[in-house]
């Protein structure tokens, strides 16, 4: 993680992205599945303009949590695609979690990008009969009263997210405000998402984000969730279809005696 000189702000309003960007694929069509299938083992030329196209996306926010990223493997020529993106949108502070590590064929994790330098980095592995799914625990601010933000990719089965959540549960027990953020493969009615609601303070979302699959959005998925204590100014899902999920943006105000450093 980079770093530079530290600001300060309170009462901030803060923008939050969260993208399964899908390894830098322009899935946009049920055939690219097929078509594009070999872009997940080899390079492709192009796959560095489609994270040019996300890069410009994603550096209207302040904090950005990506989903199925690289971190250097053949098929990316070796380049870490979170370092990446930090450079071409000129994010001070950013972090990658690898949560699967397939040696040269691939490096699969979960990416940070944040304008704020965070005060303590955790990296998490989710329980599940599978291995290789992860949440990174990003703190902001004073030990005293901080930001807690949590990224994640769940994982397809029901029980196996069920576990995750509960887990993800566990850890924000400490953290009267939150934000969790991330491909969680449910919608906000599901048995599983209604046990975290009501084991944290999480709120339910005030609407229906649907943000796959990026040509037709029919499930709702992908999710920024946040504390009651956070006042959520809006959300939306971006028509900006570079991967098989879309994107799904936030703009919140935190509460007074939140210090981002």
């Amino acid at each position: 993680m980079q770093s530079t000189p530290e600001t300060s702000t309170e009462g901030h309003r803060l923008r939050l992205l969260s993208y399964n960007i899908q390894v830098g694929i322009d899935s946009i069509h049920p055939r690219h599945y097929l078509t594009k299938s070999w872009k997940h083992v080899f390079p492709a030329s192009k796959r560095f303009e489609t994270l040019d196209k996300i890069a410009r996306l994603v550096s209207q926010h302040d904090v950005v949590g990506l989903q199925e990223l690289d971190s250097g493997s053949h098929r990316t020529n070796y380049v870490d695609l979170t370092e990446y993106l930090a450079n071409k949108a000129d994010y001070p502070f950013w972090y990658h979690q690898l949560n699967r590590n397939l040696g040269r064929l691939a490096q699969h994790g979960n990416g940070l990008l944040s304008r704020f330098r965070p005060s303590e980095i955790t990296e998490h592995k989710l329980p599940g009969m599978i291995p290789g799914r992860g949440a990174l625990l990003v703190r902001y601010g004073h030990a005293d009263n901080p930001l807690a933000v949590i990224m994640l990719h769940l994982a397809l089965s029901t029980r196996a997210r069920a576990r995750q959540l509960g887990y993800v549960a566990e850890l924000l027990q400490d953290y009267p405000h939150a934000i969790v953020m991330g491909d969680l493969n449910c919608a906000p009615d599901s048995v599983e998402m209604r046990k975290l609601f009501c084991s944290t303070g999480l709120c339910e979302p005030v609407g229906a984000f649907h943000t796959f699959p990026s040509w037709k959005p029919a499930r709702n998925i992908d999710h920024i969730l946040v504390s009651s204590s956070i006042e959520v100014i809006e959300c939306s899902v971006l028509n900006h279809a570079y991967s098989d999920h879309l994107p799904i943006s936030m703009e919140v105000k935190l509460p007074e005696g939140i210090l981002l450093g």
